[in-house]
């Protein structure tokens, strides 16, 4: 194994990029320092503690857990070691808009409802949700055998071949080696068209469709490839580690600290300087010197203001030219009693949702018919809200950059819970003792983050691989990025994986 001893490394930001760079770092020898400009490590991971309530302000869901078990496997560690692990069952309920419209058609006329069509819950139970879908659409079952099958396939050669694997340059994607690999995987065209192939019904398109939230993409922007999500949210699962995601990012912190990373909150960076001999980082408690430094900041926050013009890889207008993965509008709410209705995960879809994804990416604005998440972890932790009460949040994907008054969020906080009793059941608003909201502006000010974006880089065709931003600066040697704007990209696994690939790169650049 390379060694890093005797290098002084700072990584700025403690997401899970950063957390996973800083150990890979340590475990090669180098003296690793956090520094985190917020007071809680985690980035968006962070949690929201209030009155015996308590909230993952950002990722709520545990999926891919082969990559967890990779990352502290690679320290001779199990994330058993750290956190106890619940597999959910359901995996997640869904809610159709459509279906009080048609409850109320039915009661008008004295027709008879329909057995399923506005709830749908997705099990562990593979035949189950098999039958589900044949419900909808005859032959559905066996085609979503195919279309797993076909998702497994992607994820197995994706992940081995090109997500543990960084190919920064085109060359990289030349070599035969490569193309063999890459045969057969469905690298092209959009989500929409794959899933077209082997469903009608627009409700069994969203059933595998809304894992694209988690990449920050519409069915029509995202590339094909990723339909190995499915894999990982059908045959992988979904699960829920105790204490919440919280508890996984105190689990990397506490790895981190056992190879001897320091990690210090409350103090941001203001400018990176250098570097002659070493970099001199400017911060809010006096300056900090290191031998090489890695950003898990936003990558566009340290280009444009940390780093003087004549060292950004990259100008204004290239970051103002990207897609943006949405923010979001956030509810944390503590009420009173049970929420019988809803899962652990739970999402309200409209029928159509095309309208939704025209309001995030093609004609900004707050969405008229939302499509939402809803997570009650209380129903699966009970330590996460006091005796007799529930912990739960609802996000609406908006998109960034829009402007977010307190009168805006007043009247959107209005409709999103008018609109979750109406399809859902689920009447909180005479119930809520604890409220907190989060949307774009707040995104921007906590995580610097463009334009208020709740993931960063949208995972467009044009923004996948070695079309998103490189681990390695372009302009200043011994400066690195990790995170979801690097690759492989966006969410918690991903993410522990960029922290793999950049220390990989550190390690090739300065390892002995």
């Amino acid at each position: 194994m390379q060694s890093l001893s005797g290098e002084s490394v700072v990584v700025i930001g403690s997401g899970f990029g950063g957390l996973s760079t800083a150990c890979y770092l340590a475990d090669a020898g180098a003296d690793v320092r956090v520094l985190e400009q917020n007071e809680q490590l985690g980035g968006r991971a962070s949690r929201l503690e209030r009155e015996g309530f308590r909230f993952d302000m950002g990722p709520s869901w545990y999926l891919m857990p082969d990559v967890f078990e990779r990352f502290f496997g690679a320290f001779d560690r199990r994330p058993g070691d750290y956190y106890e692990l619940t597999h959910l069952d359901p995996h997640y309920r869904i809610f159709f808009k459509d279906s009080a419209e048609r409850r109320s058609a039915d009661d008008a006329s004295g027709g008879t409802p329909r057995a399923r069509g506005d709830r749908v819950d997705v099990t562990p139970d593979l035949e189950r949700t098999k039958a589900i879908f044949e419900e909808y659409e005859s032959g559905a079952g066996e085609a979503l055998e195919r279309y797993l099958e076909k998702s497994r396939e992607n994820y197995e050669v994706g992940m081995q071949h090109f997500v543990y694997e960084d190919r920064p340059r085109l060359r990289d994607y030349v070599d035969p080696d490569v193309a063999r690999q890459a045969r057969g995987l469905s690298l092209l065209g959009s989500m929409q068209d794959h899933v077209e192939d082997y469903f009608d019904h627009p409700k069994l398109q969203q059933i595998v469709q809304y894992t694209l939230v988690f990449l920050g993409g519409s069915p029509r922007n995202t590339p094909a490839l990723y339909n190995l999500m499915s894999h990982v949210d059908f045959n992988l699962g979904v699960w829920y580690p105790e204490g919440g995601i919280g508890s996984v990012v105190d689990a990397v912190a506490d790895l981190g600290r056992e190879l001897g990373v320091t990690f210090e909150t409350d103090r941001p960076v203001e400018r990176i300087k250098g570097r002659e001999g070493a970099f001199l980082l400017e911060t809010s408690d006096g300056p900090v010197t290191a031998d090489l430094v890695v950003s898990n900041a936003d990558y566009a926050h340290t280009e444009q203001d940390l780093l003087p013009p004549e060292k950004r890889g990259y100008d204004a207008d290239y970051w103002e030219s990207r897609t943006y993965a949405p923010s979001a509008f956030l509810l944390y709410l503590g009420v009173e009693g049970d929420v019988p209705e809803l899962t652990h995960h739970t999402l309200v879809l409209p029928t159509e949702w095309d309208d939704h994804f025209e309001q995030i990416f093609d004609d900004p604005q707050w969405p008229d018919d939302p499509a939402y998440y809803v997570c009650v972890p209380s129903k699966t932790d009970d330590d996460v809200a006091p005796v007799g009460h529930s912990t739960l949040f609802v996000l609406v994907p908006i998109a960034p950059g829009l402007e977010d008054t307190p009168a805006m969020r007043n009247r959107y906080r209005d409709r999103i819970l008018a609109d979750l009793a109406a399809h859902t059941g689920a009447e909180l608003r005479d119930r809520i003792v604890l409220e907190e909201r989060f949307c774009v502006s707040d995104f921007a000010s906590r995580y610097n983050s463009y334009e208020g974006t709740a993931l960063g880089l949208a995972h467009t065709l044009r923004q996948t691989a070695l079309f998103r931003p490189p681990h390695r600066s372009k302009e200043v040697d011994g400066l690195y990025f990790v995170g979801g704007d690097t690759t492989p990209g966006i969410g918690m696994p991903m993410c522990l994986i960029s922290g793999e690939l950049t220390a990989e790169a550190v390690l090739a650049d300065y390892g002995d």
